[in-house]
């Protein structure tokens, strides 16, 4: 049994964080907006600042919106670093950090090489499978770290994931999720185009969308946003802010990397587009509503 701590309970991180208090783990716990009275009802341990999550836990995880935001819960006033500087030793081996944020490959790498500098372990571990994947600890969770670290951090990841897969070293983990979010931000997109055509010609959106899940174009984008985008449901989910600090991870690494990535790029666009609308808190597959808005038609539910 280990001693856990979780850093950040938001859509995602209050359930994954909810999975481990259901295990044999002991979990601290720490968010901004102080720890839901439900997690501590079920045995998570409130801590008041990062700090002291690193001095009761041998394994620290966080779960954060961006890069700045890793940043200061590791080493800013009362962070993660001033917790594991201040350890008595009660731990003797050394712990190990776990980032399941999607944050920049290039300071993952830099904020791994810190941690490591002080004497403790990092990997990074982003997710792909959104609120519904985190409430069934479905997650799809993307390693960078030594083997030796993966080997002993794979039993907590998969209380809360289904597919856990060792990319490679530091940075891989993060490498992965730009790749993941480059697919799904794209199709998300090219759902969007392909009901919205649906509805303007005339045919029913939904049973098209039942169709098209029994062939090639099946996929998990087009089960659960087409359906959103049908339903008009775009509370979140996965904010467009949070698809939009992705994709801007996404084309600063490529341009890092000196590669065109063209339509990622329009997928942005049609993001900032949706943030200029009030979209920022929309749910990510409200992207087509951009879309309906350059047709000048909106998909058209058909009734029986």
């Amino acid at each position: 049994m280990a001693n856990i701590g979780f850093i950040g309970l938001g859509i995602m991180g209050k359930p994954m964080a909810g999975h481990l208090l259901r295990s044999e783990h002991t979990v601290f716990l720490h968010t901004r907006s102080g720890v839901p009275d439900d997690l501590i009802a079920i045995g998570g341990i409130a801590c008041a600042t990062p700090r002291e999550v690193a001095q009761q836990a041998d394994m620290i995880i966080t779960m954060l919106p961006d890069t700045p935001d890793v940043e200061a819960v590791l080493f800013g006033e009362h962070g993660i670093v001033s917790g594991l500087q201040a350890d008595s030793g009660q731990f003797g081996a050394r712990r190990v950090v776990i980032d399941m944020s999607t944050i920049s490959p290039l300071a993952t790498r830099v904020f791994a090489s810190k941690i490591n500098d002080i004497g403790h372990d990092y990997a990074d571990a982003p997710v792909s499978g959104g609120d519904i994947g985190a409430q069934n600890a479905a997650l799809t969770i993307m390693v960078g770290a030594e083997e030796a670290i993966f080997e002993r951090i794979k039993s907590v990841l998969e209380l809360m994931g289904k597919q856990v897969t060792h990319i490679g070293e530091i940075g891989a983990g993060q490498v992965c999720k730009i790749a993941n979010q480059i697919i799904v931000s794209l199709t998300i997109e090219a759902v969007g185009e392909a009901l919205l055509f649906v509805s303007k010609a005339g045919a029913d959106p939904q049973k098209v969308r039942q169709a098209l899940m029994g062939g090639f174009a099946g996929s998990r984008v087009l089960e659960v946003h087409g359906e959103r985008m049908i339903e008009r449901r775009f509370h979140p989910g996965f904010k467009i802010e949070l698809q939009q600090k992705d994709l801007d991870i996404v084309l600063t690494s490529a341009s890092a990397l000196g590669i065109a990535l063209p339509n990622t790029a329009t997928v942005h666009e049609l993001y900032n587009a949706c943030i200029a609308h009030g979209g920022a808190k929309w749910d990510n597959s409200a992207i087509v509503t951009m879309l309906e808005k350059l047709a000048n038609h909106e998909i058209t539910k058909k009734t029986e």
